[in-house]
């Protein structure tokens, strides 16, 4: 073998070991990196994000809630509230749904929430737009499609209200306690009368 053909081998043999040091020392910074954490996530099987919300949870059809599921709440979540409104009113923020203290191991709501002050797991309805413990399904004017935002907050600690709270009630006792926000839009728009 002549010198320099010695010469090339040393030098790519060097340049693997090089490699090869870099490709170790990458593999044990990745398995030492923390796992990121999963999203929180807020999901339905009534309709799809961004999609059209069906009339049966509407004023024009049965009126009832639709199903709501969630995951991946962060481990330190003490209680979760739920917000639905509507943005799209010309004059204020229209709110129809407001559940609160809903204990952390609680991953859904079911189609058709009862409408009660207080829930069988121990959360709380407060009061929607027409002062009621109840969803309040959209029920926009004619013209154009209303967005509705399903809003969820994972709390560091239950918010302490008594049911029937309001909405500006509600605001407050989460400030400074929202680990996590999770959301969902639906939307919906009134048939023309005929």
């Amino acid at each position: 073998m002549s010198p320099i053909s010695r010469s090339k081998l040393a030098h790519l043999a060097a340049l693997g070991c090089l490699s090869l040091a870099c490709c170790v020392s990458a593999l044990a910074q990745t398995a030492q990196a923390p796992a990121a954490a999963a999203k929180f996530e807020l999901t339905s099987t009534s309709f799809e994000p961004d999609g059209t919300i069906p009339t049966k949870y509407s004023c024009s059809g049965d009126n009832i809630s639709p199903e709501l599921s969630w995951r991946n709440a962060p481990k330190e979540t003490q209680s979760l509230v739920l917000i639905v409104d509507d943005p799209d009113n010309p004059k204020k923020v229209i709110v129809h749904w407001l559940v609160y203290d809903l204990p952390p191991a609680t991953h859904e709501l079911a189609e058709a929430t009862p409408d009660k002050a207080t829930l069988p797991d121990g959360a709380k309805q407060g009061k929607n737009e027409d002062g009621k413990t109840r969803w309040r399904g959209p029920c926009p004017p004619q013209g154009a499609a209303h967005h509705y935002f399903f809003k969820l907050y994972a709390l560091d600690q239950p918010t302490g209200l008594k049911p029937k709270a309001t909405r500006a009630q509600i605001d407050a006792a989460i400030k400074g306690h929202v680990l996590a926000e999770a959301e969902l839009i639906g939307r919906y728009q009134k048939a023309p009368q005929p």
